[in-house]
């Protein structure tokens, strides 16, 4: 994949010793570009991040070595969702490490999943824009065949954990495997004949995403249900990756408290969209 297939790069001013991240909150106190005025790329990875400070370097290493050996110019976006912990420090000290993709570092007020994923993707400039999660349970490597699809028209390409051909890398708990069956349940209606709308590894056209996202109102786990939904609306051709997927023991999400405002969400959206 690359100039072969008639697709050309941006060469975007994203490389070179200055870079720094990009902190939206206080950008003029030092002399940094605004988080709405980022370069153009080809790509740019979008990370929600709440309280992240032990996984996010192992996933920004992995990150930035899989993007530096690509032919497209690129971006890491950590948005920090509200973590009372070390992450944008930790952000912030290995941009500096010397690699040579840009992070930007985003702050992002307002809680959930959703917002923290919508405030990366509408401040983006990039051609093709995608998050995936703090804990790199769907490997990087994703994006070798995610983006020939894109390139070719598709609007997203998703992965899936549950499309033929996915696996399990670890089997998830006993509560999550009946939680997620009876989510995929609920949504398989809303949401296409897509298996799995929650894997956390979505990339996109930016131009039609950004269409989708002006009209999303869920802000939590559920988030991606109404993106995908109004992208279908829209015209637009999703697509399924089946993947690898490693259940990250420290995940974020807490099956009771998040699962029930999912469904919640999903019910609210069912009655509205």
């Amino acid at each position: 994949m690359g100039t072969e297939t008639g697709y050309s790069p941006v060469r975007a001013d994203h490389r070179g010793p200055e870079r720094r991240p990009t902190a939206d909150r206080h950008p003029a106190a030092h002399g940094r570009r605004p988080a709405t005025a980022r370069t153009a790329v080809d790509l740019e990875v979008v990370i929600p991040a709440y309280n992240e400070a032990e996984r996010i370097p192992s996933t920004l290493d992995a990150t930035a070595e899989f993007l530096e050996a690509q032919p497209w110019s690129s971006r890491i976006v950590v948005v920090d969702n509200g973590s009372v912990d070390d992450t944008s420090t930790v952000v912030r000290k290995f941009s500096r490490s010397g690699i040579s993709v840009d992070i930007t570092l985003l702050g992002c007020a307002q809680p959930g999943k959703g917002a923290a994923v919508r405030r990366g993707l509408l401040s983006s400039r990039a051609r093709f824009a995608g998050f995936i999660d703090a804990d790199l349970a769907t490997p990087i490597s994703t994006l070798d065949s995610a983006m020939p699809l894109l390139e070719a028209g598709a609007a997203a390409v998703i992965a899936s954990r549950h499309a033929p051909g996915a696996q399990f890398v670890q089997p998830q708990q006993l509560g999550r495997r009946l939680g997620g069956g009876a989510f995929r349940f609920m949504t398989r209606r809303m949401v296409q004949g897509i298996a799995d709308t929650q894997c956390g590894f979505k990339f996109f056209d930016l131009a039609a995403a950004k269409r989708a996202l002006v009209e999303c109102r869920t802000t939590g786990f559920a988030f991606d249900v109404e993106l995908l939904q109004r992208m279908q609306h829209q015209g637009g051709q999703i697509l399924e990756l089946p993947v690898a997927w490693t259940d990250g023991p420290a995940s974020t999400f807490r099956p009771v408290r998040d699962g029930l405002e999912s469904f919640n969400a999903v019910r609210q959206m069912a009655r509205v969209l």
